[in-house]
């Protein structure tokens, strides 16, 4: 199935509350996120309102208008507001289609102009995560170096990979 004409970025919506939690309460797609697994209706919902509808830039990555994953893009604050930083997760049964890679090639741009002050974006991801390392480069992320007990994440402080995009560079396509 080629999903890439069909897929959208758009705000999140308390009416996305099923389809977030089918993929939001995977263990597998949350596996390397900052925040746990949703596991009710109540929770998911709770999520879209106080968390994904409040953030500064955070999508649902739709395919024909329904949310199979997210995209966001959140600036800091004060003297580091130059950078910004950049996560994402898709439903499993929507690995390895090109999808995140899609919606990273349309969220970049959105980036720049949304916050014109920012100049950096930056990805942090776990050495095992392989298929996330590769959706940064294949958008045209530079992977900057290796960071040894950076994040922690799950119970345990994992090592991570820093990537980065600059205003300046071309998204790749």
């Amino acid at each position: 199935m080629n999903c890439s004409s069909r897929i959208t970025l758009r705000p999140f919506d308390i009416s996305d509350v099923d389809d977030f939690l089918k993929w939001a309460g995977d263990d597998k797609v949350t596996h390397y996120l900052r925040w746990d697994t949703i596991t009710s209706r109540e929770e998911a919902l709770s999520y879209i309102k106080d968390v994904a509808i409040p953030h500064p830039w955070r999508r649902s990555i739709c395919i024909d208008n329904r949310s199979v994953g997210y995209v966001s893009i959140k600036p800091e604050s004060g003297g580091d507001r130059h950078r910004a930083h950049v996560g994402y997760a898709i439903g499993c049964e929507y690995w390895g289609r090109g999808i995140v890679t899609e919606a990273m090639r349309m969220a970049i741009p959105h980036a720049f102009e949304k916050f014109p002050f920012l100049v950096r974006l930056e990805a942090l991801v776990e050495e095992e995560n392989v298929g996330s390392q590769r959706v940064l480069e294949k958008v045209g992320f530079t992977r900057e170096g290796f960071l040894r007990k950076y994040g922690f994440n799950k119970g345990g402080i994992r090592d991570m990979f820093v990537y980065s995009f600059l205003s300046t560079d071309e998204v790749a396509q």
